[in-house]
């Protein structure tokens, strides 16, 4: 081993603390990513053409701000809002620091993949559910999120797998994590075993959220 991967064995701390602050990253993100991203999403679909709430001049505002924020790339973004960065959290650099830009960049993209798992719930239930009198926060609740949940689940996942990727992007410019040690120490200091050797380790955690995303997905599926 000493031969192959000569430079991981005398990183071993390096990487346990990596892997942490990508998991952090990840999940703290999402967590935040995934509540805003729920109101947008939801937002988006009542109130399109068609929708239980419909409002034309509303539904184009969200679409197009969700438009706007999905477009702009992410190692941009990094930078464009670095003094909100700076401004909420006190620092542009560090592990905290990047959740800022995480969320910001994550979030409606989140939404978009909400609204489009809504979609498919069938039309047929939920004029099932207004014709029994159900307000419109009770279809929401019951109907949309209910009968969506299996594909809301699903997006979740690929959510969470394209933060870690972000990750990566984002320790570019030192936020720390995997994607910091594959940049600054494996790529900066051609020790192509670091660099491989956080590959495999994002790799093995995209597995694991896949494997449990879909078992879950499954599992309320009706």
């Amino acid at each position: 081993m000493n031969n192959i991967i000569p430079n991981v064995l005398q990183m071993k701390g390096q990487f346990v603390q990596a892997t942490w602050e990508t998991l952090y990253m990840t999940f703290a993100s999402a967590i935040v990513a995934a509540f805003l991203g729920l109101l947008l999403g939801v937002a988006l679909i009542i109130t399109q053409p068609g929708g239980i709430l419909e409002d034309g001049v509303l539904y184009s505002i969200l679409d197009k701000i969700t438009n706007l924020l999905r477009s702009i790339p992410f190692i941009i973004l990094l930078a464009v809002i670095s003094p909100l960065t700076q401004f909420l959290v006190g620092t542009t650099v560090g592990t905290t620091a990047s959740l800022v830009p995480l969320v910001v960049g994550i979030f409606p993209f989140y939404a978009r993949q909400v609204q489009n798992a809504l979609l498919d719930v069938d039309r047929g239930v939920i004029e099932a559910a207004q014709s029994m009198g159900s307000s419109p926060l009770e279809i929401i609740f019951r109907v949309y999120l209910k009968e969506g949940l299996p594909d809301i689940i699903r997006v979740s996942t690929l959510t969470i797998i394209s933060l870690i990727g972000l990750t990566t992007m984002a320790g570019a410019i030192g936020s720390g994590g995997l994607g910091d040690v594959a940049i600054s120490i494996g790529y900066a200091r051609f020790e192509n075993d670091v660099t491989i050797f956080s590959m495999i380790i994002i790799l093995i955690l995209v597995f694991v959220i896949q494997f449990v995303g879909d078992y879950v997905a499954k599992k309320f599926e009706h």
